[in-house]
């Protein structure tokens, strides 16, 4: 991407960047979570470090990243999970939680990612 971006006389690429071990800590927001350090001081997260190695920067959080809804049925199938009520659910996968509403018959997963800008 940086190559194409300097052939099209582009300064920079700002990507959001989907960390690999989020769905390790689905209950930690992103905010936190983009800010641990391993001992030696680089991201705990292979892939955010993985690009601070090849120069990026760390611009801010993308909570909501992207959206996706479906029926409390759709969720059910799609997750391999029994949804029994209302509330927060941690599924397979996810990097945040699952938002169920079952009056509304309605599951909202928000993914986060993390704004990084290489040079």
């Amino acid at each position: 991407m940086r190559e194409a971006a300097r052939d099209a006389g582009l300064a920079r690429v700002v990507a959001p960047v989907r960390p690999t071990t989020k769905e390790r800590y689905p209950l930690t927001p992103i905010e936190r979570f983009m800010t641990w350090r391993r001992p030696d001081g680089t991201a705990l997260d292979p892939w955010i470090r993985t690009h601070e190695r090849l120069g990026a920067e760390i611009l801010a959080a993308a909570p909501a990243s992207q959206t996706m809804t479906g029926t409390v049925a759709e969720w059910e199938r799609w997750t391999g999970l029994i949804l029994p009520e209302s509330g927060e659910y941690v599924i397979p996968g996810g990097l945040s939680p699952l938002r169920v509403d079952r009056s509304a018959d309605l599951g909202v997963y928000q993914e986060p990612n993390v704004w990084l800008r290489h040079a």
